[in-house]
């Protein structure tokens, strides 16, 4: 029984995930949720008492899919004693991955990033962590003479925005009967990179 219970609230997450990302949050109907799932909607607010309570929930799996793959690029990049300019990359690549693969994530990171969006304030919570490493690592990187002195908050949202961006050209795409392919997201990859290596000056 608890097994099932389990399941039941995965399911529930993932349709919740493919919704909010997608229609965003007042778009998103429990009812047409649970219509989808083939139970009733009181399932769902067993599991997660309200719809607000089912965004957080959402928000908290997707960011921590997120954050435990930047984490593990980091931690392979540290043991092999890459530069500074390879881990730069290597984030890159898996985060442009995640959109290819699984776009809808990135997809509702940019809903809930939206000014008033009811899981803005829960997004901030579970990144300002790892985006405040990154600024003090450029600012560490700049004090040193390894990076050229720019605005390191700015360079961090640039690339978000162009990130977030790729996602929702993948989800026209699929909207519109085509599906995504790996030409058009390289070339963003690589332009963001560029962008990347221009901006901060990073020595190889």
């Amino acid at each position: 029984m608890r097994e099932a219970r389990g399941n039941t609230r995965e399911l529930v997450l993932d349709a919740a995930l493919a919704s909010f990302g997608t229609a965003g949050y007042d778009g998103t109907s429990l009812d047409d949720l649970a219509a989808g799932l083939g139970i009733r909607k009181q399932t769902i607010l067993y599991h997660f008492v309200s719809k607000r309570r089912l965004l957080d929930a959402v928000v908290d799996r997707c960011t921590g899919e997120l954050t435990a793959a930047l984490e593990h690029v980091l931690s392979e990049a540290r043991a092999v004693s890459t530069s500074d300019w390879d881990r730069v990359e290597a984030m890159v690549r898996v985060v442009f991955r995640i959109a290819l693969e699984k776009p809808v994530l990135l997809g509702l990171l940019r809903e809930v990033s939206r000014p008033g969006s009811p899981g803005a304030a829960r997004l901030r919570t579970h990144l300002e962590p790892l985006m405040a490493r990154a600024r003090r690592w450029m600012e560490d990187e700049m004090a040193a003479g390894r990076m050229r002195r720019t605005d390191a908050q700015l360079l961090l949202l640039s690339a978000y925005s162009t990130v977030v961006g790729v996602a929702t050209e993948i989800e026209v795409l699929r909207a519109a009967g085509v599906g995504p392919t790996l030409r058009p997201v390289v070339q963003r990859r690589a332009e963001l990179l560029r962008f990347l290596r221009s901006s901060l000056d990073l020595s190889a």
